[in-house]
């Protein structure tokens, strides 16, 4: 699978016209190869984010060559953002939990959690171990999981997403679980800098095939 994370910071008093302009992209609903495409506005302020899935990087690929511009042009939301970010990489790992598929998980999820964790140098592969063997265990025993994904947006660069059935299960999580996951998980021995979204998701910006 291929993952793309968006980051835009839109303009003050500008997020209905972004908003209007994020639902035109249910027309790449139809695009072969997405498995789909959430997204929301961040807690902090006028910052949207958006997580999509496809099934790798040729079906990516065609669509940002052959339809990619036509839809943006159409979804008219330069005007609305002062800056956007996108980073694009393969999905290393996917997270169990009780939804059968990952689009599943997308068609169901109210709530998308991300770890944006840039990595000290030469530490990739214990990053991994730690998120397949510490991480998605001790997070699908926790109810309200739905499933999870870790995509490598650059060489030292991973974002972590998991997606939850509602805003209170993701909380009862953070409360009860993560405090004795981040101390067995040594964090800080792996990752330089990370940056934490709870983001609870538009059901408008939602496409999925």
């Amino acid at each position: 699978m291929w993952g793309k994370w968006i980051d835009c910071r839109v303009r003050p008093g500008a997020r209905a016209a972004f908003a209007a302009g994020q639902r035109r992209w249910s027309a790449i609903a139809d695009q072969p190869g997405l498995l789909g495409q959430l997204g929301g506005w961040d807690r902090t302020g006028d910052r949207a984010l958006l997580y999509a899935l496809w099934t790798d990087r040729a079906a990516y690929g065609r669509f940002m060559r052959d339809r990619h511009d036509e839809v943006a042009t159409k979804a008219a939301q330069q005007a609305s953002w002062d800056s956007i970010q996108v980073a694009a990489g393969p999905v290393v790992q996917a997270f169990p939990g009780p939804a059968p598929t990952l689009p599943d998980a997308l068609r169901h999820a109210t709530m998308l959690r991300a770890a944006d964790c840039h990595l000290h140098p030469g530490r990739a592969d214990h990053f991994l171990t730690v998120q397949r063997e510490l991480w998605a265990p001790g997070m699908a025993a926790v109810g309200g999981l739905l499933a999870g994904t870790v995509t490598r947006l650059a060489a030292d660069r991973y974002l972590v997403t998991t997606l939850w059935t509602s805003t209170e299960a993701h909380t009862a999580y953070a409360t009860d679980t993560l405090p004795t996951l981040l101390a067995r998980a040594n964090v800080p021995a792996d990752v330089s800098t990370l940056t934490g979204h709870a983001l609870p998701l538009d059901p408008t910006w939602q496409v999925l095939p």
